[in-house]
């Protein structure tokens, strides 16, 4: 354990946060997507929602603000512009944690897929909400 860390973020986690570089995307998914098929680099939070996940990285983890939308949501199919709850939950973790309005962009399923792929690392939960997939888009950190 280390002071001051969230517990959920174990080595491995904390690992791929930090390797990450300036606009390098991380895809935080649920339980029903294809993590291990798609990722380079996979971690598992085993037991935890997607919510809980988003909120312990976003307190390493700096939001890019050189992207107009730093937050990629998955779009609902047949419905793009059906926000699903747990994709509001997690904007809104993603905003209180930058302490700024953000803004939140949108792919549709097989686009999302592809960037996914090409992602630096998925973190996959266990979230079983539908449509629980985002990408985030690492920032930096100034002196």
């Amino acid at each position: 354990m280390l002071k001051g860390i969230d517990p959920l973020l174990d080595a491995d986690l904390l690992y791929v946060l930090a390797a990450m570089g300036h606009g390098d995307e991380l895809a935080l998914v649920d339980s029903n997507f294809p993590a291990a098929s798609i990722a380079k680099r996979l971690i598992r939070l085993s037991g935890i929602d997607l919510v809980s996940a988003a909120r312990a990285i976003l307190t390493v983890f700096p939001l890019d603000t050189f992207v107009d939308s730093p937050v990629v949501r998955m779009e609902v199919v047949a419905a793009p512009l059906e926000i699903p709850e747990v994709q509001q939950e997690v904007f809104s973790a993603c905003e209180q944690a930058e302490g700024r309005s953000l803004s939140m962009a949108s792919l549709p399923r097989e686009a999302f897929y592809e960037r996914a792929r090409q992602a630096f690392a998925v973190v996959a939960t266990s979230e079983m909400r539908p449509y629980g997939c985002l990408l985030l888009t690492k920032g930096v950190i100034t002196g």
